[in-house]
Parts: C-alpha cells; sequence; structure tokens
C-alpha cells in the first residue's frame, strides 16, 4: 500500500487495523506485526515503562506515537522514550511529536528488510536518538545502537541495558522474548 503526499490529518483517519503506519520519503508504509512481535512491545513497555514512572523520568510511548524527524519523515518506533520536559504539554501541539526521542526500539517482524532497517536506525541516530535498539524475535539476540559504527551485539542469554539514557535499567531479553 502507497501513496504520496498523504497529510498528517489523512494518517490519523487511516483504519485502526493493527498495522503499524509511518511516512516515508512522502510514502505511505505499512508493516503488519503479528501477536509474538506485540507481545515482545509489550513487555518491554511493561518493564520500561515501570522503570521510568518509578522514577518520574519522563514517557514511554508505543507505535501510535509518530515522531517527525528533521527530513520529514515520521516514523513511529515500537516503543520510544523521551525524557521528562521534551513533551509537549497535554493539549498542545498535534498528534505529531516535532521531536526525536531519547530511546528507539524498533522489534522486527518478519516482512522487515535489513536495508529499510539499517536507514531508519542511521535517521534515527541523525535526528539525536541517544540509543537505538533493535529486538530480532527470530534470531532471538538484540543490537544495541549508539552510532551507526558503535554497535553491541547481545545474545538471548543478556540482559539489555538503559545505559546512561536509562541508567539503572536492566531486562533480561528472555523476558522480551516470551520466557516467564
Amino acid at each position: 500500500m502507497a501513496t504520496t503526499a498523504i497529510s498528517d490529518e489523512e494518517l490519523f483517519q487511516l483504519p485502526q487495523d493493527g498495522n503499524k503506519y509511518e511516512v516515508v520519503d512522502g510514502e505511505l508504509r505499512m508493516s503488519p506485526a503479528g501477536w509474538r512481535h506485540e507481545r515482545a512491545i509489550s513487555a518491554l513497555i511493561v518493564a520500561l515503562g515501570t522503570f521510568v514512572q518509578e522514577r518520574r523520568l519522563g514517557e514511554v510511548l508505543g507505535s501510535n506515537t509518530l515522531y517527525r524527524l528533521p527530513g520529514g519523515n515520521l516514523r513511529g518506533p515500537d516503543v520510544s522514550f523521551v525524557a521528562t520536559g521534551r513533551l509537549p504539554a497535554p493539549g498542545e501541539g498535534s498528534g505529531v511529536l516535532e521531536l526525536a526521542p531519547d530511546l528507539a526500539v524498533e522489534v522486527l517482524s518478519p516482512s522487515d528488510r535489513r536495508r529499510q532497517v539499517l536507514d531508519k536506525i542511521g535517521e534515527y541516530l541523525d535526528a539525536g536518538v541517544r540509543r537505538v535498539w533493535v529486538i530480532d524475535l527470530e534470531n532471538r539476540t538484540a543490537a544495541v545502537y549508539q552510532s551507526l559504527t558503535h554497535v553491541r551485539q547481545l545474545d538471548e542469554g543478556a540482559a539489555i541495558e538503559g545505559e546512561e539514557v536509562l541508567a539503572g535499567f536492566s531486562c533480561p531479553l528472555g523476558r522480551i522474548f516470551g520466557e516467564r
């Protein structure tokens, strides 16, 4: 499904059909998810959300939150974190945030293409995102990007850490992969 020159209003009127929508280079992109994908996202939102709320560090947001990045693209990470004081006041602004999150998390889905994922990571980092986490459910791994050249690979036995973005946060990858 692709179209050009979609307005913010048109984007928000798309059906709530369980798909994730973004606007990249003027083209509407849709990505179907699935229950494994959503379960991983849910685990991350709960873990990050609890940590952030207890410490009043900011907001943890899901994939329905769109960020307008400097190049004009509207990106919706599966999970994102924005530090206190960076979000507009409640009731201000449109449905799109005119800023980059501090943390962007992408949970790979079967339809994701490597080049598109790397482009998205680069765009996040260029926009000022401090960390990008890429969770690979199929391979049970994660990658933590500080830059395109500073990447740490984690295997399923590791924990993903908040580092200086969310100092003290730690979540075993097994929890994200659905282990109890």
